[in-house]
């Protein structure tokens, strides 16, 4: 049986999925130990089939393990499996305009896309979270970190 190529770009249905709000595993490599880092991010969007953008506040450790070492994997649950996205960081903008916090704006290009689902099971209920700070409020921030994310 010949060996499956490894995609290299999201599926359009991924695409799709990574446009609404989704909880999203980011993995780096811490910059002091070395050692592999897991954080739980939100503010995800994919740009295109080769590219996903993310915020997250400027002073992370994120920050500073992908300027020390640029590989990430980007775990995301759903569509009924778990995918792990690899690829490379880049940091577009240290303090993201119009924004109220100071948000580093992050630009993945995508390496390789992984069904990292282990055999015979299917994801029946994806993540779900609910903010627990002012609903009005949480959506005003939203939209001004979506819409300067993908400037």
């Amino acid at each position: 049986m010949a060996k499956q190529e490894t995609p290299t770009k999201l599926s359009p249905e991924l695409f799709e999925h990574l446009q609404g709000e989704q909880l999203v595993l980011l993995g780096t490599v811490d910059a002091e130990s070395n050692a592999p880092s897991v954080n739980a991010i939100s503010w995800v969007k994919s740009l295109s089939e080769e590219k996903i953008r993310f915020t997250v506040t400027n002073n992370s450790r994120i920050v500073t393990n992908i300027q020390a070492n640029p590989h990430v994997v980007m775990t995301v649950v759903g569509l009924e499996t778990v995918y792990s996205i690899n690829g490379k960081a880049n940091i577009l903008e240290n303090a993201m305009a119009d924004v109220p916090l100071k948000l580093a704006k992050i630009e993945v290009d995508i390496e390789h896309v992984f069904e990292s689902m282990f055999w015979g099971a299917k994801i029946v209920q994806e993540p779900v979270y609910e903010k627990t700070y002012n609903e009005k409020k949480a959506k005003e921030l939203d939209e001004q970190v979506y819409a300067a994310l993908m400037k």
